[in-house]
């Protein structure tokens, strides 16, 4: 007796999407193109995998992403060190660069698709996660950064989400923020006692992230820590004074947060987070900032980016945790069919009433009368068409209104029309 092959599954924190759902997802990508295409933003593609030293360059080596998320690998036919995406801006500005896309000219782009982080799987956070991503490249601002918030502050207003709050701060600039380093670090050296494995570990090589730790017992300490405004040259400030007087301008409601800072390296002056009360600890739905040095780093000309990314499935659980998620769309007529010549009559017909636009599915695999009605039903369709050996002679069908549990016989000249009314009234 063979031995049975062992039952193959997928990755742990990789998730297969099953027609269950995805139809939410599909509902959703549609309503962020169109909400795109409102702002001039264009869409962009670029590989999964990238070259490991793009993520090491940009997001920064000292940065848990790099440490001890990134799924990287030596590729065994060439030799190249290899890295499966864990966020989309380092490789969209490696695309920008490469094709000279700055020339001349600013972009406004977007993508969205599969990042990959090595992460503790759990709700909201997965090995395998999806991501919007929206970058705005050659703006100085502070307009643009203030036209993201507008964009963003509309998105919640289409999609029906409420309780999200905007948080901002103010990143300054590499010299700015290295005055703030060694402020923090000559503060936290003098309370080593209090912190944690995590901050001693960061304390030396990005103490900014230490501001960021969920551990309640250090919130006191980093509370009381120097804060990054106060090291704010005058132009930084102007950025930082003219953003929020945009916000206020417009009548969008923000929360100040000195401990706000995102955890790659290249991001300067405005950061923000959209903070959902529905998702627990994994609060943050949308997350972004200015990175203005970045296109330098990557061997572009000095210029202007500002961006942010949405994470689709804390999106999705926001949206369904205050049942805004559409009810999965019925079909709108079911063909029942048996008998010689009907399979033919029934695919002449789904084709008539599918060019006038409707969701026809039409029964194959034979089977009788009653259990075709029972797939019609749980097809959530409106209507059934009934076609047997004796419709297909006479070129009738009998209609059947499912809910009404109604039917008549009609001939297939009239069936178009009839369809039309029944729908449209």
């Amino acid at each position: 007796m063979a031995e049975k092959a062992q039952k193959i599954v997928g990755v742990k924190g990789m998730n297969d999407l099953l027609p269950a759902t995805s139809y939410q997802w599909l509902w959703l990508e549609d309503k962020l193109r169109v909400w795109l295409s409102q702002y001039g933003y264009e869409n962009i593609r670029t590989p999964i995998l990238e070259n490991t030293q793009l993520f090491t360059r940009s997001i920064g080596e000292v940065t848990d992403i790099v440490e001890k998320e990134m799924y990287s690998f030596i590729d065994s036919l060439n030799g190249d060190a290899l890295t499966l995406r864990p966020e989309g801006t380092a490789g969209t500005i490696r695309a920008v660069v490469e094709h000279n896309l700055l020339y001349n000219a600013n972009q406004k782009l977007w993508y969205i698709g599969p990042m990959f982080r090595h992460e503790r799987p759990q709700k909201g956070r997965y090995r395998q996660f999806h991501q919007l991503g929206v970058e705005a490249l050659g703006f100085k601002g502070p307009d643009v950064d203030c036209e993201i918030i507008l964009m963003l502050n509309h998105l919640w207003q289409i999609l029906g989400l409420s309780g999200v709050e905007l948080q901002i701060n103010c990143l300054g600039n590499k010299d700015e923020r290295l005055a703030h380093r060694e402020a923090l670090i000559a503060y936290f050296e003098q309370h080593q006692e209090l912190l944690d494995e995590e901050a001693k570990r960061r304390l030396h090589t990005n103490p900014l992230r230490i501001l960021d730790t969920k551990n309640p017992a250090m919130q006191e300490l980093v509370g009381n820590a120097p804060k990054l405004l106060a090291y704010l040259g005058e132009q930084s400030q102007a950025h930082y004074t003219g953003w929020k007087a945009g916000l206020d301008a417009l009548k969008i409601a923000y929360v100040e947060n000195p401990r706000l800072v995102r955890g790659l390296d290249y991001y300067n002056l405005s950061v923000f987070e959209w903070v959902s009360s529905d998702l627990g600890s994994q609060s943050t739905v949308c997350g972004g900032g200015r990175y203005d040095p970045l296109v330098a780093e990557l061997s572009g000309k000095e210029n202007y980016a500002i961006g942010f990314a949405i994470g689709l499935e804390r999106l999705l659980l926001s949206l369904e945790a205050q049942n805004k998620l559409i009810i999965k769309p019925a079909c709108d007529i079911y063909i029942v069919n048996d008998g010689v010549g009907a399979a033919e009559m029934a695919f002449n017909l789904a084709q008539e009433l599918r060019t006038l636009g409707y969701k026809v599915i039409q029964h194959l695999g034979g089977g009788s009368f009653k259990s075709q009605f029972k797939k019609a039903d749980s097809y959530g369709a409106r209507l059934s068409l009934v076609i047997g050996e004796n419709e297909v002679k006479l070129n009738q069908v009998v209609l059947k209104l499912m809910a009404e549990q109604k039917q008549e016989l009609i001939a297939h000249t009239q069936l178009s029309q009839y369809v039309t009314n029944f729908f449209n009234s």
